[in-house]
């Protein structure tokens, strides 16, 4: 039996409600592909989409033969979402792109263009976020130089997931088992040479954005965990301190009880006690946010179930 030979190219994006965009998409992404030398494909993961996102995707890989569209079994997140496709995935460069054409398919041959200098990963850079929030531009900043100061790997600024990779970094990236992923950070962490690319972010054409503040805020903390031990060592200095601030106010009632003082300021004392049970619920919650992790990690189940792959000869 031969083996088949894998495509010069595999387009990968995940997506979960996009019925409204993911006509245009499919045909941008065509015509970018069709000036490409080169056999290509697209996989295209639905994350447990409510709406038509699977019918048109079962749809396209009827009549396209590039298409690969791949169902889950239930809404995974997008990370997972995106591991799937990337375990799919057969080419020997791959571009990591999200449905909603925010980050325009047509940079793809200068990426190319950048890859055959012998990068090993072309990552888009934003310097505009068109269409975005003044609140979500904000936290996007604030976000990315937090993370930065807190964790030993360089993980580039104003980065998302958009991106082209080589093969051999995607081989690397699929044997990673963290569950809880932050790819743009386990790329960062992979290492060779990653080489930026500047480009302006466009607003969506149509549908809404799939990261609210309580998406972010978990992804936020997914991207902490995951690479840096910064909280922890945190929380041992802060408990260091209040451990001394404890102390301090023993030795103030034990001087005061031995001198037969009265000891006024019940409402400090109590004020006191309330600033250290806080910051011990704090600390635990901090110490509790890696356990859960180390818990999930260490359930070894699959980090997602595909239904379906229609396409790509599967």
């Amino acid at each position: 039996m031969t083996d088949v030979p894998r495509p010069a190219l595999s387009v990968v994006a995940p997506c979960f409600n996009e019925e409204g965009v993911l006509p245009e998409f499919l045909r941008r992404v065509g015509l970018v592909l069709d000036g490409i030398a080169g056999s290509s494909e697209i996989v295209l993961v639905d994350d447990g989409s409510r709406d038509g996102t699977w019918r048109i995707l079962a749809d396209a890989a009827v009549t396209d033969k590039r298409v690969v569209a791949v169902r889950l079994m239930r809404n995974h997140g997008h990370q997972l979402a995106l591991t799937a496709g990337l375990s799919i995935c057969r080419g020997e460069r791959i571009l990591i792109i999200d449905a909603d054409l925010q980050d325009p398919p047509e940079l793809l041959p200068d990426m190319m263009a950048l890859m055959d200098q012998g990068a090993d990963v072309v990552y888009g850079q934003r310097r505009q976020r068109e269409g975005e929030t003044l609140f979500k531009r904000a936290s996007a900043a604030v976000f990315y130089r937090l993370i930065g100061r807190m964790t030993d790997v360089e993980i580039p600024r104003d980065a998302g997931d958009f991106r082209l990779i080589t093969r051999h970094v995607l081989d690397i990236l699929v044997a990673m088992p963290e569950r809880h992923r932050f790819i743009r950070g386990m790329v960062a962490w992979i290492g060779g040479r990653q080489v930026p690319f500047a480009y302006d972010r466009k607003p969506r054409p149509a549908g809404e954005s799939k990261y609210p503040l309580r998406k972010m805020m978990r992804f936020a903390v997914d991207a902490i965990t995951a690479f840096s031990i910064v909280p922890l060592m945190a929380a041992m200095t802060i408990g260091w301190i209040m451990a001394a601030v404890g102390f301090a106010f023993f030795v103030y009632s034990i001087v005061g009880w031995w001198f037969r003082e009265t000891l006024p300021g019940w409402a400090s004392i109590m004020a006191a006690l309330g600033l250290l049970g806080g910051m011990q619920f704090l600390m635990l919650g901090i110490i509790g946010a890696y356990l859960g992790r180390l818990y999930d990690q260490s359930k070894g189940r699959p980090l997602f179930m595909i239904r379906d792959i229609v396409g790509g000869g599967s």
